[in-house]
């Protein structure tokens, strides 16, 4: 169980609206320098250092460092669940109020993006939809279990699976498969140490693309194909 004061502390640094354009900026799984953090969060590199090292210390961020640059990422996918977390309580509350217009890039995001290291909007529920009607995955509240046809499934696209057969046999620090509660779809999406090597293998292959400057992804013609054909997946 957490303190008090730390609970206070993350709420306090996660509330502030240029720590949250940044960490914001981060959910895509990538690690960015301070002043491509900076300019996310449109604030001066010097503002952006004192955030990023109140962030790193409280546990929020990890710095890597190659050569001369010093490269910022999420500590850890918990961060990245609790930012969705927040999103979501965000969006609910926006709900209730004044109607907005959705602009293309919120429709973007709807359609498709990362949430971490994995897919998440209608892209990622679609996904996830299809793996357990066809029976390759199951998943009850937080948990989640990839079954022998889900193995098979991933092999038969090109995944290598022993990495994930390791997984079950070994004790590890990340979770093989977890159901994410998405924000925009407000249903579930995979996370997990399957969802992210789906992602990446899409990325690998050019099913999806990243979009500069946004966690939306794109969806390529042949990424379409794969996702309908092989997946099963309907997605709109």
């Amino acid at each position: 169980m957490s303190s008090n004061g730390t609970f206070a502390e993350v709420a306090a640094l996660t509330g502030d609206p240029a720590r949250a354009s940044m960490l914001n900026a981060l959910l895509d799984g990538r690690a960015l320098t301070a002043t491509e953090l900076a300019r996310a969060a449109g604030i001066t590199p010097q503002t952006a250092s004192g955030h990023l090292g109140r962030m790193t210390a409280a546990g929020l961020l990890c710095v890597e460092k190659q050569g001369r640059h010093r490269y910022h990422r999420l500590a850890m996918p918990s961060v990245a669940r609790m930012l969705e977390s927040i999103m979501q309580v965000a969006a609910e509350v926006a709900s209730q109020r004044k109607p907005f217009t959705v602009g293309p890039r919120d429709s973007a995001l709807r359609k498709a993006r990362t949430c971490y290291d994995h897919f998440a909007g209608q892209l990622g529920v679609a996904l996830t939809d299809a793996l357990i009607e066809q029976g390759r995955l199951e998943l009850a509240g937080d948990a989640g279990i990839l079954t022998d046809a889900g193995m098979v499934f991933l092999h038969d696209i090109g995944i290598d699976t022993q990495a994930l057969l390791a997984r079950r046999t070994k004790r590890s620090g990340r979770v093989l498969c977890r159901a994410c509660l998405d924000w925009s779809e407000r249903r579930w999406h995979l996370a997990g140490a399957v969802g992210a090597v789906i992602c990446a293998h899409a990325m690998g292959h050019d099913w999806t693309r990243r979009l500069n400057g946004t966690r939306a992804v794109l969806i390529t013609p042949n990424g379409a194909r794969v996702f309908r054909e092989k997946f099963g997946a309907r997605i709109s």
